[in-house]
């Protein structure tokens, strides 16, 4: 194995700040560094060993999946009620003040059309409704001009029949689904009346219709376009999954809300999709493009998720995919996230046992993948190329695993692991509580011409390295870690390249691996 001089001073740099070697395998060294003492020694590389992970088979989520789902008797009724005594929408007409939003819409106590006792399509609500709330405007295309809900034990198909489902701005309408809602080969779109065409997005502030599941609800929506919806008040995102609020989750007793997202399109909401005490919530094959705050973003303990093969792009202003606040167990994968205002993955705040596998990631403002306060975690195989920040950051987390990630010319360092004391910030730490440690076990891959240097660890736990193909940055200036280089330059190259055995730096004193 040649390798250039250029080539060895990297990968004498990958370890700056901590400067512990050993002259062989067998050995290990203790030295002080600005962090404490370390330990730096050879493992042998079957610790190290790993099976690719398994990955969800998505061949059953299909569209005659969901069709066969669907229960078509008995038919149902839709019927006026008053928003105030609709248990469903307490979220909205409570203490808040929201309730005058309909007020005003409606110029009298807000009604609400309630969906009740069987299933329904457009078409059905066409026939048994005032064209003054619910109007055909032109071949199977629908405008709602009332807030709606789907109770309990009902179902609303918005079938291939229907080339439209809109809901007027104006008007004040939205969707809320305490059953059952299929949207397969049609679309839901928020709808500006005074300009006959779709509401846009304008202010995060003004009201836009949207689509909210409550607990205890299945939502499937196959072959669709959904566009135009949500803004920033409380489950009324865009496309939301949540269970009840503390307060009614004891007086509703449902379970979390599940459903598929399925082969479709999300343009202009708000957020593109939020959950919130979801479960086995599968988003595949979609397209999220020019969303507002994220793209897709799971959120508070939700469990067994399927995001794969879905291409985000265009999120405004933050994430094209993140979960957040105990998301757990849960599979990212073959997925495309580019072009988003900062990264384009994110894991967040005590999310763990997730895997994060084969995405492709470029192009983002911030980092490709990033990992906050998010502790055992997998990343398998991704490409984090060509990302403004980082390639793949690591923050107050340990044990997160990187094998056989590609991370290539991004505009810091390929991999960034470091701790932060977020006392003093806006978090609420009994909420989201944190360790400043971080450890991490990088193996196999390539961390080449990323701008700052492959490398940089900020006081690990522990670090392992190993059988990694890491080239020079783009910086003419060479690599910039934290910390001093010692004096084990040869020992290193004897481990890394001679030897090729796991590299392993940890506290002096410690007696596990970091992995």
């Amino acid at each position: 194995m040649v390798l250039s001089a250029r080539i060895l001073a990297v990968l004498i740099s990958v370890l700056m700040g901590i400067g512990i070697l050993v002259p062989d395998a067998a050995a290990t060294t203790v030295a002080e560094t600005g962090s404490g003492k370390y330990v730096v020694r050879a493992a042998p590389a079957g610790e190290l060993a790993r099976a690719a992970p398994e990955l969800p088979d998505l061949s059953p989520f299909n569209g005659e999946a969901v069709q066969a789902k669907l229960k078509r008797t008995p038919k149902g009724r839709a019927v006026y009620r008053r928003m105030v005594e609709v248990v469903e929408l307490g979220e909205f007409t409570g203490s808040d003040g929201r309730l005058a939003i309909w007020a005003q819409r409606q110029t009298r106590n807000p009604m609400v059309i309630c969906i009740e006792d069987g299933y329904v399509t457009p078409d059905d609500l066409a026939r048994q409704l005032s064209a003054e709330h619910f109007e055909q405007t032109s071949e199977g295309v629908f405008l709602l001009r009332l807030p709606m809900v789907v109770r309990q034990g009902a179902t609303l198909h918005i079938d291939g029949k229907a080339r439209d489902f809109r809901m007027s701005e104006e008007r004040g309408a939205f969707l809320v689904n305490d059953g059952a809602l299929y949207i397969t080969d049609s679309a839901l779109t928020g709808w500006r009346e005074a300009e006959n065409g779709p509401a846009e997005f304008r202010d995060g502030k003004r009201f836009r219709p949207f689509l909210l599941s409550w607990g205890g609800t299945e939502t499937y929506i196959v072959n669709s376009r959904v566009a135009n919806l949500g803004y920033a008040a409380s489950k009324s995102y865009g496309v939301s999954f949540s269970q009840y609020t503390p307060g009614m989750v004891k007086r509703m007793n449902r379970t979390h809300p599940t459903g598929w997202l399925l082969d479709s399109e999300f343009v202009d909401l708000w957020y593109g999709f939020y959950c919130y005490e979801a479960d086995d919530v599968v988003i595949a094959r979609n397209v999220y493009r020019d969303n507002i705050v994220y793209g897709i973003d799971p959120h508070d303990r939700s469990n067994r998720l399927i995001i794969a093969e879905n291409e985000v792009h265009g999120t405004r202003q933050k994430h094209g995919i993140i979960v957040s606040r105990e998301v757990n167990d849960s599979w990212i994968f073959r997925n495309r996230t580019y072009d988003n205002a900062l990264s384009g993955i994110v894991l967040d705040r005590s999310s763990v046992n997730n895997v994060v596998a084969d995405n492709t990631i470029f192009d983002n403002g911030s980092d490709g993948i990033t990992i906050y306060e998010s502790p055992d975690n997998l990343l398998w195989g991704n490409h984090s190329i060509g990302n403004q920040r980082h390639g793949i950051r690591v923050r107050n987390s340990v044990r997160v695993k990187l094998y056989h990630n590609r991370v290539i010319a991004n505009g810091a360092s390929g991999v960034f692991g470091h701790i932060k004391d977020l006392e003093g910030t806006d978090r609420d730490l009994r909420l989201d509580p944190f360790k400043p440690t971080v450890s991490l076990v990088i193996v196999g891959g390539q961390l080449i011409h990323n701008r700052s240097g492959p490398v940089a660890i900020d006081s690990p736990l522990s670090l392992e390295l190993y059988d990694v193909d890491l080239l020079a940055p783009t910086k003419s200036t060479g690599l910039r870690v934290p910390g001093i280089l010692g004096k084990f330059h040869h020992e290193l190259l004897d481990l890394l390249v001679r030897q090729r055995v796991p590299v392993v730096i940890e506290p002096a004193g410690a007696t596990r691996l970091g992995s």
